[in-house]
């Protein structure tokens, strides 16, 4: 890794670039023109939209409410005249209100976890799994993954798409996969020493606890046999990729998915440009839209992402509501595909406090560049009598004394009251503390009534 010079034009954190994929290695989908791709796309929209017409009736209902037909689909252009999905519509049709084809054809159901409510269940074909196995076996190789290569896979097992789903991935590109799903951390980075896998798939937080366990046991990170992160589940920002890369000495790749569009695989950042995550468009048509009034922006304008899906057959999705704020961008590792910027808000986790916009990755940059801190934090947010209140909870790094916490909060504090503009209350806890799910941090507790 040290040995690789870095060229014009690199947007890795720490300068790093990877080798591109030989051309050998690009699929169909991806030695497609822009041109032919838009007429793939327009034919397998219109189909998409006939499919779920014709076998879902809460589809049915809401096109018939909107006034349009598939057949009213001429163009690309005309997909904005069709009515949004959103998650309530999949919770409201729980369990399998929205499957477009009967039970006996579906193979496998994953769902969301349900801690605000109904989960979200999604159902997959036979040919919805092979689909789903090519496009993590791209994205894997446009990480840097090739044949061969031991991948070990963090993400949970279960109904979260997130473990299956990369670790069928990881057998279609020819990889052998360590089913390492998350917890017994100690084990993990024993299994790391162990077995010497590539490629680690995991949320970013957690790949930060295996971090500290490597320094725990006195292994220096940069020594493993890592060499590929391919980090999602959450959002993460450029700080954390520079913090992991300069701590483990790998190439930290972003990789986007949601349940209700398929799972992981959905876009793919390449590591030779590092540069955002190219949509896997073939299979996916993207479009960014005002949050509040729903309309379709220009490409290049930060809004909400919304997908419809081209090629589903048990779960298609039409305009489908993701609350991720980003901006497409033209393609550059794959060209013909459109990137979006890297994902660090979601129009749902933006904290309105005291009438300032807060945004969680906005205490992250602040805890990242604070020293004695470890890059785990939680935001409490509290009543003061008529007041809103936020405290910061953030883990220590073993070993720092009181003196240096105090200093520590004190600085977060300040950094928080200068940079966005609010008083917050700083708590430095013990580390491993906080609370976690499927290896991902709770970032905000609300407690206000």
């Amino acid at each position: 890794m040290t040995s690789e010079t870095t060229a014009p034009g690199a947007t890795g954190a720490t300068g790093r670039r990877g080798e591109p994929l030989p051309q050998e290695l690009l699929d169909d989908g991806e030695r497609l023109t822009r041109e032919r791709l838009r007429e793939l796309q327009l034919d397998r929209l219109r189909a998409s939209l006939r499919h779920a017409y014709r076998n879902v009736e809460a589809y049915r209902k809401k096109f018939d409410e909107a006034g349009v037909t598939p057949e009213d689909c001429r163009s690309l252009e005309d997909l904005a005249r069709f009515p949004f999905t959103t998650k309530a519509d999949l919770r409201d049709t729980y369990p399998f209100g929205m499957f477009a084809v009967p039970m006996d054809q579906v193979r496998r159901v994953h769902a969301s976890s349900g801690t605000t409510g109904r989960p979200t269940v999604v159902g997959y074909t036979e040919n919805d799994l092979s689909m789903w196995a090519d496009l993590v076996a791209r994205s894997i190789r446009a990480a840097g993954g090739r044949p061969g290569h031991k991948v070990h896979i963090s993400y949970g097992y279960g109904l979260f798409t997130g473990g299956l789903g990369a670790h069928y991935g990881a057998e279609r590109a020819g990889c052998t996969v360590i089913p390492a799903s998350g917890g017994m951390t100690a084990r993990q980075v024993q299994i790391i020493q162990d077995f010497r896998p590539e490629i680690i798939m995991v949320t970013p937080t957690y790949m930060l606890t295996l971090l500290d366990e490597f320094e725990r046991q006195g292994v220096d990170p940069r020594t493993s046999s890592l060499r590929v992160g391919i980090f999602g589940a959450e959002p993460w920002t450029e700080e954390m990729r520079r913090e992991i890369e300069e701590r483990m000495d790998l190439h930290a790749v972003d990789i986007y998915g949601l349940s209700e569009v398929i799972g992981p695989g959905v876009a793919q950042e390449c590591v030779e440009t590092k540069d955002g995550l190219h949509l896997w468009e073939d299979h996916f048509y993207p479009q960014v839209v005002d949050p509040v009034t729903g309309e379709v922006l220009p490409e290049g304008e930060e809004g909400e992402l919304v997908f419809t899906s081209l090629t589903k057959e048990a779960l298609p999705v039409v305009r489908y509501r993701t609350r991720d704020l980003t901006r497409l961008l033209p393609g550059t590792a794959r060209p013909a595909f459109r990137r979006i910027q890297k994902i660090t808000g979601r129009c749902d986790d933006m904290i309105i406090l005291r009438g300032v916009n807060v945004f969680p990755s906005q205490i992250e940059e602040i805890v990242l560049r604070t020293p004695d801190v470890a890059p785990h934090f939680q935001i409490e947010l509290s009543r003061r009598g008529r007041l809103d209140h936020m405290t910061v909870r953030v883990e220590t790094r073993p070993g720092t004394d009181p003196g240096r916490r105090a200093s520590a909060a004190a600085a977060i504090a300040q950094a928080v009251k200068d940079g966005i503009g609010i008083t917050a209350d700083v708590s430095i806890v013990e580390p491993e503390t906080l609370e976690r799910s499927l290896g991902k941090l709770r970032r905000v507790k609300d407690l206000r009534e």
